[in-house]
């Protein structure tokens, strides 16, 4: 099968999000100018770079009252921080909560249930749970082709990993059991590993 994206695939669900899998999700926390948390969840998310560590999340839909469509990007070009979570198995739930539309003034991550603190580097809540958070500093916000697409860019500023998931000095991925993203409305937990040696090691 081929087809031309302008010109429809004739399926009965677009197939594109099924092919660029598994996506690993950052559940992003963030505070308004005013202080209002938000919490959501984002599957277009990855690091850019090492040194210094850098990672990037996109939007791809908006809300009618939002300036760029997005709680979480409206807040995050107010204050120029968030932070970033690895969504682990137990947690699906919450996140799947966490992922609804609510209102504006709602905060999440009490609909969700979930424990924070403040973090230590950004004003921003960070929730106990998680196996693994990022705070981070925006560095740019840019929209891409289409309306309501926008990627977002920060520099990590600080890093937490959750005691159980260090094993002998490494992040047991294993133990943290990271949920991620697959196509349609499909999610998958990393449980499996291998190590491959490149050539010449």
């Amino acid at each position: 099968m081929f087809y031309r994206p302008e010109n429809g695939h004739g399926l009965p669900h677009n197939p594109f999000n099924a092919l660029i899998v598994p996506r690993p999700i950052a559940w992003i926390t963030t505070r308004d100018a005013d202080g209002h948390a938000n919490l959501a969840p984002y599957s277009f998310f990855n690091g850019v770079a090492y040194e210094p560590p850098q990672v990037m999340f996109a939007t791809t839909s908006g809300k009618e009252d939002r300036g760029l469509g997005k709680d979480s990007l409206d807040n995050i070009r107010q204050t120029g921080v968030f932070c970033v979570h690895m969504v682990s198995e137990d947690l699906t739930d919450a996140m799947n909560i966490s992922a609804s539309g609510y209102a504006r003034d709602v905060n999440e991550i009490e609909k969700a249930g979930l424990e924070w603190v403040e973090c230590d580097t950004i004003n921003a809540p960070r929730l106990t749970a998680a196996p693994a958070a990022l705070e981070c500093k925006l560095t740019q916000i840019t929209q891409l082709p289409g309306e309501a697409n926008h990627v977002c860019f920060g520099q990590v500023t600080g890093i937490h990993l959750r005691d159980d998931c260090l094993v002998d000095g490494v992040f047991d991925i294993t133990r943290a059991r990271p949920l991620a993203r697959l196509g349609y409305r499909d999610y998958c937990v990393v449980q499996d590993r291998f190590e491959l040696k490149r050539p010449g090691e």
